[in-house]
């Protein structure tokens, strides 16, 4: 029998229209992964409404916008009385205004699924309709994320995990399934042979662990390139800026998501001494798709992601990593490639959510 094909809607957040402005000084994991997901869908037939701010616009699926300019370039931001914790205020009220649209045309278009990925922002509003409400997660469930989840959880409401790890601290929760994180093949070229230098690519925070990356190169001799934002702040003055006076340690400003690749091939290794649990990393797929393999410190979804000993190694420590360095030429470009053609192609994902959306609408 011939499935229906599913009215879906799907929101991410205020901040940013689409597709992501090249002016943005950084890669935006959620939005990107909703878009792709999106357009994967509506090519399968389906019907997919996209909700964000003005400026937003798609040639693939339809797309309702709200009355505001993107916060990333809202002057609201500007304002004298605009400071501290009113800004996080300024964010929750936006993004819950574009999901109060949603729920405002679903009483009108009466969608098979609503897909949100703000799903702090959609709670409220989910106790008020039986339309089915998927959650993607792209950050990690902490302790008291996970008790408001369990407050707020009624039988119409699924979530799901971009990783296995990423569900360890609330086991129990209403997941519909995992669907790894998958990419654009087209956009992350192979790249068979690399400059002896070694990357880190991603926010310049300490959870990411950059300035263990810097400490790594540093004692492994090795030269390393930096790309990502922002370069300001007391993280920035005092672990990062000193070390950029040596001719080892360059640091490149913040890449256009479309253009990363270009630091991916070049290198012979991606560092990630992750210091919090990395719900997925989406950075590591994007490295071993240009068959740069990943040296990761063992925690969030390195082991998932990682074909450990394959396509990188993960790593307890700096002093493990060191040695990783010395080794890493052990592991085959082309295995780091395969790996991500096997599991975390964009098709695979979509494929994913459409096998799980159809399961949901028929429960």
């Amino acid at each position: 029998m011939k499935k229906k094909k599913l009215k879906i809607a799907t929101v991410v957040a205020s901040e940013l229209p689409f597709p992501i402005p090249s002016d943005f000084p950084r890669p935006y994991a959620p939005l990107q992964v909703a878009l792709d997901v999106a357009e994967g869908l509506t090519r399968k037939g389906h019907e997919v409404t996209f909700f964000g701010p003005r400026g937003s616009k798609s040639k693939v699926f339809k797309v309702v916008t709200a009355p505001f300019t993107p916060l990333y370039k809202n002057k609201i931001f500007s304002l004298p009385e605009v400071y501290g914790r009113e800004k996080e205020k300024i964010f929750s009220l936006f993004d819950q205004y574009l999901v109060a649209l949603l729920f405002k045309e679903n009483l009108k278009r009466n969608f098979d699924i609503i897909h949100v990925h703000p799903v702090d922002r959609a709670l409220p509003l989910a106790l008020l309709t039986k339309t089915p409400i998927v959650y993607t997660l792209h950050d990690p469930i902490y302790l008291w994320r996970a008790e408001i989840f369990k407050a707020f959880q009624t039988k119409n409401q699924y979530f799901i995990s971009i990783s296995n790890n990423q569900r360890k601290p609330a086991p129990d929760l209403n997941y519909a399934a995992t669907i790894y994180n998958g990419l654009n093949l087209n956009l992350f070229p192979f790249s068979e042979k690399p400059k002896n230098q070694c990357l880190f690519l991603g926010r310049l925070l300490p959870r990411k662990g950059v300035a263990e990356a810097i400490q790594a190169a540093i004692r492994a001799k090795e030269k390393l390139i930096i790309a990502g934002s922002p370069n300001e702040g007391k993280y920035w003055k005092e672990k990062i800026k000193p070390c950029l006076k040596g001719k080892n340690i360059k640091y490149v400003g913040s890449v256009p998501y479309k253009k990363t690749h270009k630091y991916y091939g070049e290198s012979k290794v991606l560092l990630c001494p992750l210091r919090w649990e990395e719900p997925f990393g989406l950075t590591f797929i994007e490295s071993m798709a240009c068959g740069t393999p990943v040296i990761a410190f063992d925690r969030g979804s390195a082991r998932e992601v990682i074909n450990d000993g394959k396509t990188g190694l993960v790593v307890k420590n700096i002093e493990e990593m060191i040695e990783a360095i010395k080794k890493i030429d052990q592991i085959k470009r082309e295995d780091c490639r395969k790996w991500v053609e096997e599991k975390f192609t964009v098709e695979r994902m979509v494929s994913e959510y459409e096998k799980i959306f159809y399961k949901i609408v028929t429960y």
